[in-house]
């Protein structure tokens, strides 16, 4: 891949985001629809209303309700430190059941895109086994680094050559038979949350060393994964790794 090519991509990603969002008045708030997508499929929206000259952007407590009605709730510490993480990784709050973020218009992009990459952590933080199970992903992930001796650093956030801020699970730094290799840990591995680390390797990987490498871990425990979204990876030079398929790539991550 060339540098224009990198750019065109960059341009081609934040020219569709301008196009199929939309933006809604209701009472002194504003509803602005994303075209990311929730576990369900649906789209996610935030709001953002003007107070004492700060802008306030939230997600109306979607986020933790829908969780709630999943059997999910912050009702132990640990639980609750999780979450936490997520949200201190993105400089969001939460305020009862909002995750909420203040802004000014100079920084109002960031912040909206820090709020929706939270609103989406969150969201794929857990997944029903069954109704009243629920296991962590990001954990299962992490227990198998370790397990497995594999050296790592949690919760890393780069600044892409946008200027906006991502997230990602776990950096493997370079070793002598190894380069840096990024980690994501995608529980739901769908559109949404494949386009989204597709943009933020390629925003940050210009700024890494210039043999970094990324990789995908997807959960693919109850659900098949679409080859398509596999294929997407490939061809932006992120490796994906399925859940089922993990033992297979120890050796490359081990060193």
């Amino acid at each position: 891949m060339t540098a224009q090519e990198a750019r065109d991509l960059v341009s081609n990603y934040v020219n569709w985001l301008r196009e199929k969002i939309t933006v809604d008045q209701i009472g002194d708030s504003f509803e602005i629809t994303t075209p990311f997508l929730d576990r369900h499929n649906d789209q996610m929206q935030l709001y953002v209303r003007k107070t004492d000259g700060t802008l306030v952007l939230s997600d109306d407590g979607y986020t933790l309700r829908d969780l709630e009605l999943s059997g999910f709730e912050l009702s132990s510490p640990k639980r609750r430190q999780l979450t936490q993480t997520i949200l201190n990784g993105f400089g969001v709050q939460l305020k009862g059941e909002e995750l909420v973020v203040d802004a000014r218009a100079a920084n109002f992009p960031q912040k909206k895109h820090n709020l929706i990459q939270a609103m989406l952590a969150v969201n794929d933080l857990y997944v029903t086994a069954e109704p009243t199970v629920l296991s962590l992903f990001r954990e299962d992930v992490e227990r198998f680094l370790r397990t497995h001796e594999v050296r790592f650093t949690p919760a890393v956030k780069f600044t892409g050559k946008s200027g906006f801020d991502h997230f990602f699970d776990f950096v493997i730094p370079e070793s002598k038979q190894r380069p840096e290799r990024v980690l994501r840990a995608i529980n739901h591995p769908n559109r949404t949350a494949i386009t989204s680390l597709i943009f933020a390797w390629d925003d940050t990987r210009g700024i890494r060393a210039p043999n970094s490498t990324a990789y995908a871990f997807m959960n693919d425990t109850d659900k098949e994964i679409n080859v398509d979204l596999t294929e997407a990876l490939k061809q932006y030079d992120i490796t994906p790794i399925q859940w089922s398929q993990r033992e297979e790539h120890i050796k490359e991550l081990v060193v």
